[in-house]
């Protein structure tokens, strides 16, 4: 699990247009960002009440497996699961084998869409972005912009991923191997994967990542991701290179300070 530190970035990540909160139960902090008129409808209270309870029984079932499977925590690579596995133990499980690490790669972007989808079952939701320590859910009407975070890089806040309607839900992830406390073999500034499965964005987002440790790695990355057909869009940035590949446009973002 994640360890808590100022989310700092989430009111440059997405921008305007959304009512938000933040809900947290243990070193799980979500910001859920809700359309306007679907929160003035539902209400705040009943929004987050619902969140936090989709929080714990995830945390509960996920810790109550990691006490007998210490593996399934500490390994960086694939583990196998069994059916009686609860189910978000079995989509991390599956996540890293697909990306080729640790099961534990996945937790964010799993949590982030387990949260959004319980939501948008639950109440009338137009449009929803569910983001747990950069990792995002995302589900939407109209295109929106997600901003890349990339630490010291020049290009760091510069460049966004402009998603369209009709490519959500998508699960939009990143890795760094310079910024932030989540465990990474590279040097890669931001790499950033968006695939149709969050918890499989996420872990692919790590795996891509540890292969960042130059330049001359960044194109033979961005080649291997633009193979994998889960992939729907990748940004990789490392110091002031970037190497984009998908079908969701990237964007310049202008600073309007």
């Amino acid at each position: 699990m994640q360890r808590y530190e100022p989310r700092t970035y989430r009111e440059r990540m997405i921008g305007g247009g959304f009512s938000s909160y933040t809900a947290c139960v243990g070193e799980t902090d979500l910001w859920i960002g809700i359309d306007r008129e679907s929160f003035n409808a539902i209400g705040g209270e009943q929004l987050k009440a619902s969140t936090l309870r989709t929080i714990g029984r995830f945390r509960g079932e996920l810790e109550g497996y990691i006490r007998d499977h210490r593996e399934f925590l500490e390994s960086l690579v694939p583990v196998s699961v069994g059916q009686g596995a609860p189910a978000p133990a079995r989509k991390m499980a599956a996540a890293g084998k697909s990306a080729g690490t640790g099961p534990m790669a996945a937790v964010a972007g799993t949590a982030a869409e387990l949260v959004g989808r319980s939501l948008v079952s639950e109440f009338p939701i137009q449009e929803i972005v569910v983001e747990n320590g950069g990792d995002l859910w995302v589900s939407v009407v109209r295109p929106l912009t997600v901003s890349v975070y990339a630490g010291t890089s020049p290009l760091s806040g510069k460049m966004g991923i402009l998603v369209p309607p009709e490519c959500t839900p998508l699960g939009i992830c990143t890795s760094s191997g310079t910024v932030g406390h989540s465990l990474s073999f590279g040097n890669a500034d931001a790499v950033t994967v968006a695939c149709a499965d969050a918890a499989e964005a996420d872990a692919l987002a790590t795996a891509f990542g540890n292969r960042i440790h130059g330049y001359d790695d960044i194109d033979k990355a961005i080649e291997a991701l633009r193979s994998l057909e889960q992939v729907v869009s990748a940004l990789i940035i490392y110091r002031d290179k970037a190497a984009v590949c998908g079908k969701c446009e990237i964007r310049i973002i202008h600073d309007k300070s």
